[in-house]
């Protein structure tokens, strides 16, 4: 069963399922996203996710596509892959939770563009955490669906899109799946955190959007438009 920790509270989440009370991301009231539908466009589009395991006391990370399994619009399952040679795969037979980290658009955020005559710097983003068991897929053709829905989310926007069945000689294609391993993340719970500057008043939330249009920064661009998104 999964949970989303988007409480309002400490005393909620302990009347609805105490057992369910493992936050480990910091998120303030104001910044603390919990609904499923915001969350899977998140997912959606922010799909190159590090996975992060530990083993023996030591952290381990890889950076890949992730791709997201819903069920009646709920997020339900995380799929993915990452090449034999990355030892990190080995970690998924324990049987232990692990965690999927997608960030969004983020930027440095100066107090000189807020009304308010006394602020400080800070660093606006969006991010959300997933986790999950892990489980190798051992069958060839659970790999190949993991690896077709993979081309074909990032594909079909292109010109003429690549099709691994087409362009792929079955040769090749034999010895590519040998090289790599996927796996599922059955989800038990996300936290998702989008700190906005949703405390900020009107007016310094209107200044802090038009010096990141004005700053000339791609990244600082970017988080207007999610931020303008979230407010639509």
């Amino acid at each position: 069963m999964m949970q989303y920790l988007v409480v309002r509270s400490q005393r909620g989440v302990q009347d609805a399922a105490p057992s369910y009370y493992l936050r480990k991301m910091y998120i303030p009231p104001a910044n603390r996203v919990d609904d499923p539908p915001r969350i899977v466009e998140f997912i959606d589009t922010y799909g190159f996710a590090t996975v992060v395991t530990q083993r023996e006391g030591i952290p381990w990370a890889t950076s890949l596509p992730v791709l997201l399994r819903k069920n009646e619009g709920r997020p339900t399952m995380l799929v993915s892959h990452m090449a034999r040679a990355n030892g990190q795969w080995q970690h998924f037979a324990s049987g232990q939770e692990i965690l999927c980290i997608f960030n969004g658009p983020h930027a440095y955020i100066s107090p000189s563009w807020y009304a308010a005559p006394v602020a400080v710097p800070t660093w606006n983003y969006a991010s959300v955490h997933v986790y999950g068991i892990p489980q190798i897929v051992e069958d060839k053709e659970g790999l190949l669906r993991i690896l077709r829905d993979t081309t074909s989310k990032y594909e079909k926007h292109m010109p003429q899109p690549w099709n691994m069945e087409t362009r792929l000689p079955a040769a090749t294609a034999d010895g590519l799946l040998k090289a790599i391993v996927g796996f599922t993340i059955s989800i038990s719970r996300i936290e998702a955190k989008f700190k906005l500057g949703q405390n900020r008043s009107e007016e310094d939330q209107s200044g802090m959007l038009n010096g990141l249009d004005g700053s000339g920064n791609s990244d600082a661009q970017q988080l207007a438009a999610f931020i303008r998104k979230q407010k639509e």
